[in-house]
């Protein structure tokens, strides 16, 4: 069989089009808040009482949040907030996604060499927590051999590992302090001001501090190396300091909190029945307007693209079908996550700066390209080849025999493992949040974060993907039964 060669350019032209025209380039420039007149902040909006999304508002607040906006204000630059998990902090702030981090980011002199760091806003001290019956760790030589729930990027986590502790890795300190109530770790070790703040909102009695690391622990902003950020940085916390305002933000945040007073965040508990029935609006939004979206666009563009490579496999161009053999198995050889990872943290190193959203839509689109591919090959080459010679012998050619013929029937074959590559898409949409896409999950992250809830909240996000995928499956069903007149009898 021939295939015509301008649909599999076109295909291959469609694709080269979508990774190049969605933005490029890095900023420049000695001081990009100056010329731009914006202070782009990142931060984990998950890390309670730092920076984390205030339950009654929904609106990002917390201790570094008001520092950052005090600094944007002395440097007469508006702040913008990006949203950030942890790990995935320090890759965005090199790849321009942001001017600098405000995320407690520990003043060390590893991170020193390699990024600007500016003077303190906050300064605290290392400890350890454990649970409040075992006293068996009274010092910090004793977690050797212990498991430790850590960031693995933090400095903290660096000081368990020197220690001689076997690292668990986890999202946050929420997520370690969880873990280590359940029992499931013996230690964290974190900074004192962290625990302190944890310890007042949650009134968790079932751990506690029982040592300190002998370390001081001081925390700045991070921007990147020649930045020329830091002197303006600098001037700006010593003026906070100064004039008083540091001091406040301390006590609205850690002090009052520490203390138990009437503005901490537990005077007004809710439950997580309450909790759950106050966010089921904002997690289904998150759900319609990027779960959903992000599926549906991207599995139709994966289509496409799927259908060019099947047929350039199919071709009997040997280049042709050896290009398209090494994309599926790059695709398939590679994690999702990876490969979300270089479209948008790696491509701005070569001049390609691709936004959130956009970013998503190619790494799933090329994804779903390379599994569909083979499912829509098979499903061809299950169509007996006597129909392709029955539809030459009443004159139709190539297009004609493929769009009436091959495809209708083609598609009744490939209906049930696509559908299965639509539902895992659905489920592996949650991974778009590890590049600042706001999804379900991490619209469960962000709830969860100050309310400690996360059994309710993860619990609500599973029903909604679950119910998704049900509508889908019904679909499935429906689309298969009106293709059955198809089927050649």
């Amino acid at each position: 069989m021939r295939y015509p060669r301008t649909v599999l350019l076109a295909v291959l032209a469609a694709l080269a089009v979508l990774l190049t025209s969605c933005g490029s380039g890095q900023s420049g420039g000695e001081n990009p808040v100056e010329s731009s007149g914006v202070l782009r902040v990142g931060t984990e909006g998950v890390y309670a009482p730092f920076s984390y999304h205030d339950p009654a508002t929904g609106q990002l607040t917390g201790y570094d949040v008001d520092v950052a906006r005090a600094v944007g204000e002395k440097l007469g630059a508006n702040v913008e907030f990006v949203e950030t998990p942890w790990d995935s902090m320090f890759a965005a702030l090199e790849a321009n996604r942001f001017d600098v981090v405000a995320n407690q980011v520990t003043i060390t002199p590893e991170r020193q060499e390699k990024y600007d760091l500016s003077e303190p806003y906050s300064i605290g001290e290392g400890v350890v927590v454990t649970r409040a019956g075992d006293n068996s760790i009274t010092s910090l030589a004793d977690i050797r051999g212990k498991r430790a729930a850590q960031n693995t990027t933090s400095n903290w986590a660096q000081v368990a590992r020197d220690n001689g502790a076997q690292i668990e890795s986890v999202e946050g300190l929420t997520q370690a302090m969880a873990l280590l109530s359940q029992g499931r770790v013996d230690v964290v070790v974190n900074d004192s001001l962290s625990i302190y703040a944890y310890l007042a909102e949650t009134n968790d009695t079932a751990v506690k501090i029982a040592a300190t690391t002998g370390e001081k622990s001081e925390q700045g902003f991070a921007a990147r190396k020649n930045s020329g950020l830091l002197e303006d940085l600098d001037a700006a916390i010593e003026e906070l300091r100064a004039d008083g305002t540091l001091a406040e933000i301390s006590q609205k945040y850690l002090k009052a909190n520490a203390s138990g007073g009437a503005d901490a965040p537990a005077a007004q508990p809710r439950s997580a029945w309450q909790l759950v029935l106050d966010n089921l609006w904002p997690l289904a939004k998150a759900a319609l307007t990027a779960t959903i979206p992000l599926t549906i666009i991207s599995f139709v563009i994966g289509l496409v693209i799927a259908l060019g490579v099947a047929l350039a496999r199919l071709s009997s161009n040997l280049v042709l079908s050896n290009v398209a053999r090494f994309y599926i198995s790059v695709i398939r050889g590679t994690p999702l996550l990876v490969q979300l990872f270089i479209v948008f943290f790696a491509l701005p190193e070569f001049g390609v700066r691709i936004d959130p959203f956009p970013a998503a839509v190619i790494a799933f689109s090329l994804n779903v390209g390379g599994y569909a591919a083979e499912i829509i090959r098979s499903a061809i080459q299950s169509i007996p080849k006597g129909q392709w010679e029955a539809a030459e012998t009443i004159g139709l050619n190539y297009a004609g025999t493929l769009r009436r013929i091959i495809l209708p029937q083609a598609t009744r074959v490939a209906v049930p493992p696509l559908s299965n590559t639509l539902i895992s898409l659905v489920k592996d949409t949650s991974l778009a949040s590890t590049i600042l896409v706001t999804e379900l999950l991490r619209q469960a992250q962000i709830i969860a974060a100050p309310t400690f809830e996360f059994f309710a909240l993860y619990g609500t996000a599973a029903v909604y993907y679950w119910v998704i995928c049900l509508v889908l499956s019904f679909g499935q069903a429906r689309f298969e039964h009106r293709l059955e007149r198809y089927v050649a009898r």
